[in-house]
This record gives structure tokens, sequence and C-alpha cells, in this order.
């Protein structure tokens, strides 16, 4: 593992994102203690000092779970990030403190506000939320304060213009949205005020660690030794201003090749910059809609729908038409049950109109004749 100076540390280049724990089989907003916990001992075993949460991910079990994993090291062998979702209505000075006990700890290396976007800029913006966390930087409970943005440039410009005293910022920014969602812009602007990144969705909610047959198979026979998700890493490696490339790994084998891919810098060379734009090319032809499953969308949907899965098997329709890959939507609700409210766009950090993706496979379903419980 290798290590990049921030401030006055030294932080593994590679961090371990808590959204995407091991989930339980049968319920799937459940997170799986018996794999879980073993995933955040390998990571800190292969050097991974970074850990981020939030307040919000699985109704706080992230942050239970977190704690309760890294509650055997030393305190100052490991550095601790979780954020504070406005949206959720909860003072801050409540969360917070909730914060501390539920990962077992009394301070936080890094407090974040959560989710600048559209939507809640407004929430953000807010003078006496920035004076709580200044106030507690003062205090030592919190060494650095950031945020997590999905907003687009203007709406970055506008929240940095207001204050632009953060330590750091996250952003999703992997090498399909450095164009698709201008995290190109992002960089730049981020760059412009002198703010570290630490990148959220480098694999894009794991798409880019498979893409499609035709792309994944251009991308080893250019490099056979490689694997395919280790191009997206090794695309924000050669980003300057990123500080930490955070990855959800839910999985050992995940945390096995992404710890080899930082084992020391690595940045693509020119030739495999070009060779990374032809295999997009071929990805772009079969591109469906760009869901990170997130699952932001899911507590707002008054019908229940598992918006993830469904559009999910709309992507798998649209790649191969094998729906029998995903047999999760045999148990599903179906897309049909979509009433078109959008209270899940509202919630969609990219930005995607959902009721119309819901509208779209419903439709292919009908159209195909296709019983969803009879396809594995």
């Amino acid at each position: 593992m290798y290590y990049k100076k921030f401030k006055d540390i030294e932080l593994s280049a590679l961090g371990f994102g808590a959204l995407r724990f091991a989930m339980d089989k049968d319920e799937p907003n459940k997170i799986d203690r018996e794999k879980s916990l073993p995933l955040v001992d390998a990571a800190y075993q292969k050097g991974i000092n970074f850990f981020d949460t939030a307040y919000i991910y699985q109704n706080g079990d992230s942050e239970r779970l977190l704690g309760e994993a890294l509650s055997k090291y030393p305190r100052n062998s490991y550095y601790l990030s979780t954020k504070f979702y406005a949206p959720a209505g909860v003072p801050i000075e409540q969360a917070f403190e909730q914060q501390l006990q539920r990962c077992r700890t009394d301070y936080f290396d890094f407090y974040l506000f959560h989710g600048m976007d559209e939507s809640f800029i407004d929430l953000y913006m807010n003078q006496e939320l920035l004076d709580f966390l200044l106030q507690k930087k003062a205090e030592g409970r919190i060494k650095y304060i950031g945020f997590s943005s999905h907003a687009a440039p203007a709406t970055l410009k506008r929240f940095l213009e207001w204050y632009d005293g953060f330590d750091m910022a996250i952003i999703q920014l992997n090498y399909l949205d450095w164009k698709m969602l201008d995290a190109k812009g992002q960089y730049e602007i981020l760059t412009e005020h002198h703010i570290p990144i630490w990148v959220m969705e480098p694999l894009k909610g794991g798409r880019l660690a498979e893409l499609n047959e035709e792309a994944a198979a251009f991308l080893r026979a250019a490099a056979p030794e490689r694997s395919v998700a280790s191009w997206g890493m090794r695309f924000l490696q050669g980003l300057p201003n990123v500080q930490v490339v955070m990855s959800g790994m839910s999985a050992m084998e995940q945390i096995e090749d992404n710890a080899a891919t930082f084992d020391h810098p690595d940045p693509l060379t020119e030739e495999e910059k070009k060779t990374l734009i032809q295999a997009c090319d071929i990805y772009h032809k079969d591109l469906g809609v760009p869901c990170s499953a997130c699952r932001y969308c899911v507590p707002h949907c008054p019908m229940e729908l598992d918006i993830p899965l469904l559009i999910k098997g709309l992507n798998e329709w649209n790649i191969d038409k094998a729906l029998w890959k995903i047999a999760e939507l045999t148990i599903a609700k179906e897309p049909k049950n979509c009433i078109g409210c959008g209270a899940c766009a509202a919630h969609c950090p990219q930005k995607i109109d959902i009721p119309g993706a819901l509208s779209q496979f419903a439709d292919i379903i009908e159209k195909n004749g296709i019983d969803l419980t009879k396809i594995s």
C-alpha cells in the first residue's frame, strides 16, 4: 500500500468505503456481519488506514459495524470519516453525539456535510451548521471538515463561493463520468480552490469492474495480467489532486485486487489512456441507465420497489437480454407498479429519470411476454 501526505498525516491512497458492506442475501438492506467484519480486518491488514461511513448508511448500521470492527485497533492507527445528512431532519448536535457512540470514538478525523447537490445546497449553506463544524474542529472533536457532492459544476462553484475553507471534498469520479456527468468540471473547480479530492464511485458501483463482454475482453487483451477494475483505479492514480480513492469492497477478492493495484503508484501511460478510451467507446454502445446502486432512492418509493434491482434488470436486457442472470428479479415487485410520482428521482445523485426507466422496463416485460417469476 502506498501513502500520500495530507497536511500533517499520511493517508493510504486506497480508502475503505462502508456503504457497500456485504449484505444479507435474505434481507437486502441488512448488513451480513459474518462476512463484513472480516472485510474491515482484511482492509486494515493490507495497510488501508482511511475508513468512511455516514449517518444514513444502512440506517446507522454501517457506523455501528465499522465502529465495532475498528475498536480492536489503536485509535491513532487509522482515520475515521463520517457525514451529517441534513435532509434527515435530525439536529446536527444530536446526530454528531449519536455518531460518536455508534462509531465507538471520542472524535472524528473527518466530518462532512453529506450529499450537497442541487436539491440540498440551501440546506447546507447554513451558517449555524458550518459554525458547529468549526466549533468542534476547534475543540479537537473533528480534525478536518469537508463535504460530499453530487452537484453539477455550477452548483459546486456556487457552494464554494459561499465558503471554500473546507479541508477536503468527496465527489463521484471515474473514467466514465469524467465526461458523462462532467466530473472533469468538478475536479477542476475543486483544484482551483485548492481542495483535495476523495473519490467515491471509482468503479461506478462496480459496473466498471465488469463493463460488457466486448469491452472487458478488449482490456484483458491489452493487459492480460491486470483486472478490468484496475484500469479504473489507475486512471484515478493519474489525477494529481486525488488524495484518496474510496472503494466499497464487499468481497475479499475485491480487497485483494484493489490492494495489489495500490501497492505502488502506477498511473495509466498515454498509450493505455488511448486503450481505455477505445474500451469506453465499445461500452457506450451498450450502456444503459447509469445507476450506481447507491439506494438513496429506495426509502422514498411509496410502492416499496427495489429500484436499483429493476434498473439493473433493464440494463442487463439492453446489454444481452439475459435476465436470467439476475435471479433476484423473480421475487421483486415489478416495474409496472411504479406510479410515476418522482419521489425517487428527487433523491438520485445520478439525476436519472427513474420513472421513465421503470416505464421502459415495464414496456419491455409486457411486449416480450416476460414472466419475471420464471426467468431463472
